[in-house]
């Protein structure tokens, strides 16, 4: 919808009515009314009890601050327009000295961010409005209160005032009082507040706090389009992931109260527990209060099931809303409500956070309750939740033994063990230097994202299941434990006390977010067991998904592990791993040191045992499935000790005198490493190397074949750049596995594939020319990154974090795929190398094979399967799952 200006150009609309009147944004996009003014919307159109008000959509935001932060012409008469429409709904005037109109002003993009964005409450109120409402209400605390509160919000979110002076004023009035409890101040204390505040207010900002209605809302709209880029606000969408979003829309809403006395009350729910899924009406309220008093966690509220011993009429129409939400939007709402006086208002509905284990489950039974069809199950749950649901939790034993310091509430599922940090500042120098931290706060704020997102768990001794501490921890999966109000917490002093002991920084807890525990010291974790809803979720996966799903692994363990998450092989086995453990290590020493070729294939006997029996173990743990062993790959120097006392000790256990061991580790050393002796290039210069990798490979496989088990190998051979190389070393790779089979008299088929990984920009280039020679393309597309953007990528945290904070790049690639420019290569390496051999079979391998972003990006260039970790297995089946149908 549009008008006509004066010069005759369609100018947008800007500001859409919800209410009895009319209900103007009903359908509309999300993009443009934000998640929370779209859903007011909704829900009035659906009939449900929602106070009237006005969206200023997100297009809005976005001039605001192309206008160097100045709000758009025309936006006045707009604003205006509604306000007049509200009054004339609502029977009341802003200003009014008899029943005056009040507001609250909100935030709402398009994609939810709790808690991160301003919100002003109580806007309307001046000198003679507060006497009105009194009046109206016949409850002079009641009114004087709500004044103090905006003026309050006002000036710490519109100004910009440091809430602490505030809180000295009150401070002083509780004082005068002889009360400890802001609920014990009498109304004449209140009053005295008001005009305290205002008096702090004119001494911070050298202006008289603001009596005119409609500059206070100007000045609150102007404060939220603000709040989008404050660095809380900016640091939440970096992490999240947040991105092309046009700004934030403000919610202009009459107010109506739940601090109107004892059958007033405020809350929050959900439809379903966002921590297990089960189909319960589940959450918090509390009487006589606003609403910002649950979510800040400043008191701890009732669940709502205590609801109907306090208003059972109440109780029962929030569930026959529960079940009109679920019905009309097929999904888990998450809900604020208020109860002014007995009577039950909406004010927001939207999708509701929850733990991958909940999104699971809700997918599955709103498949049985028929509300959605099972594709819709499948790409409802996010791919990457799924991690949750494989996170570790505490040994039965162990739990049994802990010293149980006290019990909160179990806000976010999982298991957490870290040594205390009390400052988000902490928790993130802590997280970097490598160590596990639980941070610790009476109430978390948005401004503790980065340490909320830098810590194993969080802790809060006050606060509840819908506090922020709860809602941003549950929607990262990340352990939580709210409301331990046992818990003492001295920030300053970087202490808590509990039970009559005092932890501090050095000291370690455990946190189970599962039961609400708060146990000393480390206590055991173990590997989650997997509900039948996942399986059943991962059928539905299986049966859309075109793409296969192999895993990285290193290890027989590694290797049942992701076979028994869904694998269909391995992508890539690094067999550089195996040679670190305990006298391999020295062995392999042993052959890099040495001098002559004879020496070096002397030291490479003694390893062909341990690499066979490692085939062995991996190919019997995979038996049927295809297993792609990758031959060495790092630089030799990787492998010696570069520090006098390291190559003193391998001197003595080889006889060598430490000059000799410090000559022949100084002559590995280069300039530039990973770009230099390594991948296929070993096997060029030192061909035994490959050699006895391929007989320990050819060797198990007979090995398994005599015991009935069956072993695809694949031998991979890295970094090749030319097509010269491949046909050099893949010779000899088909040489050395003819010399095996006749060595061990084998007259049995082995079918073992010999290909490439495709790491370096020019084998994508000339992929055509180097398919004649492979009959398999793996994309390492960690390598190919790297050397696509010329970012080394054990370096590249130096500067990244500063390209991904001022919009240089838009994610991480080395976690992301850059589908732009080594996406570009991908799929050049995959159209030339088809153009030679059609049924050339490709896939990817690097980190990205688990990244769901990337995974649709593979199935849309049509590869055959992606690899990634065992513990991603899961998430990459559900992905390819997603892309498969949102491609077809």
């Amino acid at each position: 919808m549009a008008k006509k200006a004066k010069n005759g150009k369609s100018v947008p609309k800007m500001v859409y009515y919800f209410g009895k009147t009319k209900t103007e944004g009903k359908g509309a996009e999300k993009s443009l009314l934000g998640g929370k003014g779209l859903n007011l919307a909704e829900m009035t159109s659906i009939g449900l009890p929602v106070p009237p008000g006005f969206t200023i959509t997100t297009e809005v935001c976005d001039l605001y601050y192309k206008a160097g932060e100045k709000l758009p012409a025309g936006l006045s008469d707009e604003i205006n327009a509604a306000v007049k429409t509200l009054e004339k709904e609502t029977s009341k005037k802003f200003g009014d000295d008899s029943d005056p109109l009040l507001v609250s002003v909100r935030s709402g993009a398009a994609v939810s961010m709790p808690g991160m964005m301003n919100t002003i409450l109580n806007l309307g109120l001046n000198d003679v409005a507060t006497e009105g409402l009194a009046k109206a209400t016949k409850n002079e605390r009641f009114a004087y209160d709500a004044y103090r509160r905006l003026i309050n919000m006002f000036g710490d979110v519109v100004v910009g005032m440091d809430h602490h002076v505030f809180e000295t004023a009150f401070d002083a009035v509780k004082k005068k009082y002889k009360v400890n409890e802001d609920t014990d101040v009498p109304a004449e204390g209140l009053k005295q507040l008001c005009e305290d505040y205002k008096a702090v207010y004119k001494k911070h900002t050298g202006e008289e706090f603001p009596q005119d209605p409609m500059v206070q809302l100007e000045k609150s709209i102007m404060a939220v389009f603000g709040s989008w880029n404050t660095s809380r606000a900016v640091r939440y969408r970096e992490i999240e992931n947040i991105r092309g979003l046009l700004g934030t829309a403000v919610n202009v809403q009459s107010m109506v109260y739940g601090n109107m006395g004892d059958d007033s009350g405020t809350g929050v729910a959900f439809t379903r527990n966002p921590n297990t899924g089960e189909n319960k009406f589940f959450g918090e309220f509390l009487i006589n209060a606003q609403g910002e008093d649950v979510v800040a966690g400043i008191r701890t509220p009732q669940p709502v099931a205590e609801m109907p011993k306090w208003n059972r009429a109440v109780h029962k129409e929030l569930i026959a809303i529960k079940k009109t939400l679920e019905d009309h939007y097929a999904e888990m709402q998450d809900i604020e409500f208020t109860i002014e006086r007995g009577t039950l208002y909406m004010l927001q509905t939207r999708t509701g956070k929850r733990t991958g284990v909940a999104a699971v489950k809700i997918a599955c039974d709103m498949v049985k309750e028929k509300l959605i069809d099972q594709k819709t199950a499948v790409l409802r749950v996010p791919a990457n939740d799924l991690t949750q649901l494989l996170l570790p939790s505490f040994k039965p034993t162990a739990r049994n033994a802990a010293d149980v310091l006290c019990r909160g509430l179990p806000a976010s599922p999982g298991a957490a063990v870290g040594k205390l940090a009390f400052t988000a500042e902490d928790a993130r120098k802590e997280a970097d230097a490598g160590n596990r931290v639980i941070l610790v706060r009476k109430e978390t704020s948005p401004e503790d994202v980065d340490g909320m997102n830098a810590a194993a768990g969080i802790l809060t001794s006050t606060g509840g299941m819908t506090s922020h501490a709860a809602v941003v921890a549950r929607g990262w999966g990340k352990c939580c434990v709210a409301g331990a109000g046992e818990i003492d917490i001295d920030a300053k002093g970087k202490k808590i006390k509990v039970a009559g002991r005092t932890f501090g920084v050095n000291d370690v807890i455990s946190l189970d977010g599962t039961t609400g525990e708060v146990m000393s010291g480390e206590v055991e974790t173990q590997e989650p067991k997997l509900s039948g809803d996942f399986s059943r979720l991962m059928k539905w996966a299986d049966e859309y998904r075109t793409m296969a799903i192999r895993t990285n692994a290193d290890s027989p363990a590694d290797s049942k592990r992701a076979r028994d998450f869904g694998a269909e092989g391995i992508g890539l086995c690094r067999t550089e791993h195996m040679f670190f453990e305990g006298d391999r290590i020295t062995d392999m020493r042993e052959m890099i040191l040495s001098d002559d070729e004879d020496s070096r294939r002397a030291a490479l006997k003694k390893l062909l045992p341990h690499q066979r029996k490692d085939f062995e173990g991996i190919f019997k743990a995979m038996n049927g499935l295809p297993v792609t062993v990758r031959l060495l790959d790092p630089p030799l120097h990787e492998f010696v000790p570069h520090d006098t006392a390291g190559q003193g000790t391998v001197a003595k256990q080889m006889g060598l005198k430490p000059k000799d061991v410090k000559r022949r580790v100084e002559a590995l050393h280069e300039a530039n490493p990973m770009l230099g002796h390594r991948g296929c290039r070993l096997s060029v210069t030192f061909p035994e190397i490959l050699e006895m990798q391929v007989q320990a490979i050819v060797e198990a496989a007979i090995n398994c074949a005599k015991k009935k088990i069956k072993a695809q190998p694949e031998i991979m051979i890295p970094l090749v750049g030319t097509a010269n190389e491949l046909e050099l070393l893949r010779g000899k790779v088909e040489d050395t596995i003819e010399a095996t089979k006749k060595a061990k008299k084998f007259e049995g088929k082995l079918d073992i594939l010999i290909g490439t990984m495709i790491e370096i920009p020019r084998a994508a280039l000339t992929a055509d020319e180097i398919a004649k020679y492979a009959d398999f393309f793996s994309f390492g597309t960690n390598d190919l990154t790297q050397m696509t953007f010329g970012y080394s990528r054990d370096d590249v945290n130096t500067f990244l974090p500063d390209y991904l904070s001022q919009d240089v790049l838009e994610v991480d690639p080395f976690q992301s795929l850059d589908t732009s420019g080594v996406g570009q290569l991908v799929e050049m390496g995959f159209q030339k190398g088809r153009s030679t051999k059609p049924q050339l079979k490709v896939g990817i391998c690097g980190e990205h094979g688990g990244d769901p972003a990337s995974i649709a990006f593979c199935n849309k260039v049509g590869l055959n399967y992606v690899s990634c970790s065992p513990f991603r297995v899961p998430i990459a089946r559900l992905a390819a799952a997603q892309a498969a149908l949102q491609q077809a």
